[in-house]
Parts: structure tokens; sequence; C-alpha cells
């Protein structure tokens, strides 16, 4: 079955790498594990072998058919559904009630990684972790730390919703076909910190990307350009000891929380809030 670019198909074929990404998901004896985009099985036959349950979201009718052929049912659920629209809450009650979160395995299409990570922070409440593959450009800027050329938006606003580390990285012979890139697999722990911190999901997303809105700007211009007064904006830097001349990239997710909290007493723009 030839893959179909439209639809971002590069089938994994590397044993080794198979094996590693499921060891990565950890015991699955007793674990509900929801698979993203499955394509050809790979992944899949050796979930169905190791966990209790595999419910496999297949966007492609084709390989959804090839699947339930392929493997016993008993063990795996094919979901033929575009992921974004998939419900991780009514899964888990469905298929884990009584036992843990469900663990995410997936190797993400390019075109709509950053929608997928979206959609995964909205369901964190369903989820206990997420092993997942993307291209590498986007896992360095995922994983990043402050200080670093990759941290930014995508870096912030992941991380605010648990920690992430990268596993490993493969070369594009690991797939059939092979793409234009190196893939690197991540974890992805949902242990959201909007509670810990003291801010507001929503306000703090939207205030991190107005911080980060021109990275070769200042955080306090970024943020001028936003709407927010510049004597709000120098007592709220002082107070939160950070540098009046600091950029966005150098905030760890600590100062970014302290900083938002200090300006929310102030006359917020309206395209802040």
């Amino acid at each position: 079955m030839p893959p179909k670019s439209k639809l971002g198909q590069n089938f994994l074929r590397d044993p080794n790498a198979v094996e590693r990404i499921v060891v990565a998901l950890g015991d699955l004896s007793d674990r509900t594990v929801v698979e993203i985009g499955p394509g050809r099985g790979a992944v899949t036959g050796v979930l169905a072998s190791r966990a209790k349950h595999v419910i496999a979201v297949e966007l492609d009718h084709e390989l959804a058919i090839r699947l339930r052929v392929q493997f016993p049912q008993e063990k795996l659920t094919v979901v033929e559904q575009d992921v974004l629209e998939f419900d991780f809450a009514a899964a888990l009650a469905e298929h884990n009630p009584a036992v843990e979160r469900l663990r995410v395995v997936g190797n993400l299409p390019y075109y709509i990684t950053s929608p997928i990570l979206l959609k995964l922070a909205a369901s964190h409440a369903s989820l206990d972790f997420a092993v997942l593959m993307v291209q590498r450009e986007v896992a360095e800027r995922v994983t990043a730390q402050p200080g670093s050329r990759d941290y930014g938006v995508l870096s912030v606003s992941a991380q605010v919703y648990g920690p992430v580390e990268p596993l490993l990285t493969l070369p594009p012979e690991a797939f059939s076909p092979p793409p234009e890139v190196h893939s690197t697999v991540f974890r992805w722990r949902f242990a959201p910190r909007f509670a810990e911190l003291g801010i507001e999901e929503g306000p703090f997303l939207r205030f991190v990307r107005l911080a980060f809105a021109q990275k070769r700007k200042t955080l306090a211009n970024n943020l001028r350009a936003a709407g927010f007064a510049s004597d709000d904006i120098a007592a709220a830097l002082d107070q939160s000891g950070v540098p009046a001349r600091a950029r966005a990239e150098t905030l760890s997710l600590n100062s970014f929380a302290a900083l938002s909290k200090t300006l929310a007493s102030a006359d917020i723009p309206s395209s802040a809030r």
C-alpha cells in the first residue's frame, strides 16, 4: 500500500526504534494506549503484545481496514478519525475507568504537529504521558531550555503542562519513504503547573505569545507593543526580578509566571485578555 503524501505518511521501519519507543512507554500490562497515526502497524504490533488494550486513531480508510484485519480485535480498537476530533476523556471512561490515565504514542504528521500538541495539552486531564515522534527541529523547540536559540512560545506552552525530555533521533532512512528531515522522539509527562504557579491557563498562554511576539526585541518592547503601559512594565520587571533589557527567551517558566501575575494587576490591554 503506497503512502499518501497529502497525509504526511512516512512509515517507521526500524525495529530497534520501534522497541525503544515502546519501552519508553513503560509497563503496559494494565494500560490502555492511544496510538496516533499507526500507519502500517510497526509500533501497533508490539503495543498489542504488551498493552492491555490499544486504541489506534487512523485517518486513512485503507490503513484502518488493514489494521483491523492484521491485529486481534480484542486487543485493538481502530478508530477511523482525525485525531484532532478524538475524545480522549471518552476513551478513558470507556477503556480505563478504574486504572491510571491514558498513555499516548504517535508518529505525528509534520503538517499538523502543532495542532496535535495543542490537542494533547487540552486533554491533559485524561493523559498520563505521551511518547511522540516529530520533526527534529520541532522537538528541539519543545524541549529547549531558557537561554537557548530554540526556546520560545512552543517551549513554554508545552512545559507548563509538564516536563519534556528528548529520547532519540532517527535519520530519514529509518522511514519509508524517507522524509527530507531527521525525526526526534520525546516524552511529555502531563503534570500541569498552573495551580502551583498561581496562574490561569488561558491568560498565561496569551501573555507568553505576546512576550515572544518579536524575538529580536526586548521583552519590554514586546509588551509595550501589545499595549501595556511603560511604567507598569518597568515596575513588573523590577518586582519579578527580571532585568529591564531581558529578552523573552532568557526567562524561566517561573519568571514568566511571576511577571504575568504582576502585570495582571495593571490595566491589561484587550489584546492580552
